[in-house]
């Protein structure tokens, strides 16, 4: 496939699938009449209009790949982007990053306040596990059951909160971690969301725990890469592009990929790490492409 058909291909999905979420988000987070309704409006402000979706893309097209239904996909991508918006919500807190800016707007707590941010990014938390409970996501129980074990788990202190207790670690030690510890920080904090969006597709087309190998390993070369990418874009990257401020990592002393790989070598492995995550597909036609697309685009983009 050439670079600019896999452009076309990867502009179409995500543009598909931004389309796909935040439709969903709207219908899922009607305004109450009632005092609640600040609460719901901080919700639908963090959830409908940001962010690439990366997530639900990987998860449709990887559902899609095994027969599953486009619109239970779209479902289930709405429970995994509500689960990594409320991270980026409390991540945004003082008490963590302290950050200002998100996707080119104010952060959730610089729109409204720390307590409605707080409790935004819980009832976030809570409607991902309520959309995977529904009958829209599969009317096969054990379907149903088997996506939430496998949010939850990346979710957890054995993934996603795990790494970024590990990352807030990494602060306090000045740049003292090593490469191991900052690739194990980074398979928790960043890779846990993107295996389950992958392993959640699977799920959903009914492959058998054995078929799912490749897919795993595919989805783990690209939540390296991603990383990576991300370490270069806080150093190299431009604030107004990326819609959020960079460079915090260095200022801060944080080891990160770049600071203990350099620019080039950390560069390298990226572009490595995406090939290798392509490999992984080789038992796969054109219905891949947009797989193969999307490890591409990882470690090419801007933002």
């Amino acid at each position: 496939m050439g670079l600019k058909m896999a452009d076309d291909v990867l502009g179409r999905g995500l543009q598909q699938i931004q389309r796909e979420i935040d439709d969903t988000f709207d219908g899922l987070l009607p305004l109450p009449d009632d005092n609640s309704i600040q609460l719901v409006e901080a919700m639908r402000y963090a959830a409908i209009g940001g962010g690439k979706r990366v997530r639900p893309l990987l998860l449709a097209t990887v559902a899609e790949m095994y027969g599953a239904s486009r619109a239970a996909a779209v479902f289930a991508g709405c429970a995994i982007e509500a689960i990594h918006v409320y991270s980026l919500i409390h991540d945004d807190l003082p008490c963590m990053d302290d950050d200002d800016m998100r996707h080119g707007k104010p952060t959730l707590h610089k729109q409204y306040d720390e307590a409605i941010a707080v409790l935004a990014g819980d009832s976030l938390h809570a409607l991902a596990f309520e959309i995977l409970g529904g009958m829209q996501v599969s009317t096969d129980p054990y379907v149903r059951a088997e996506l939430v074990h496998a949010l939850a788990s990346a979710s957890g202190h054995k993934g996603m909160a795990g790494g970024q207790v590990m990352d807030i670690a990494a602060e306090n030690a000045r740049g003292e971690l090593d490469l191991h510890t900052i690739t194990k920080l980074q398979q928790l904090k960043t890779g846990a969301l993107l295996c389950a969006a992958v392993e959640m597709g699977a799920i959903l087309g009914k492959v058998p725990e054995e078929g799912r190998a490749h897919l795993r390993a595919y989805a783990r070369d690209i939540g390296l890469a991603f990383q990576i990418a991300d370490d270069l874009l806080d150093e190299e990257g431009d604030e107004e592009l990326a819609g959020k401020a960079l460079r915090k990592d260095a200022d801060a002393g944080k080891a990160t990929f770049v600071s203990l790989m350099g620019i080039e070598d950390a560069r390298q492995q990226a572009k490595a790490l995406s090939e290798q995550a392509i490999g992984h597909l080789s038992s796969h036609g054109k219905e891949a492409d947009l797989l193969r697309a999307l490890a591409k685009f990882i470690v090419e983009r801007d933002r």
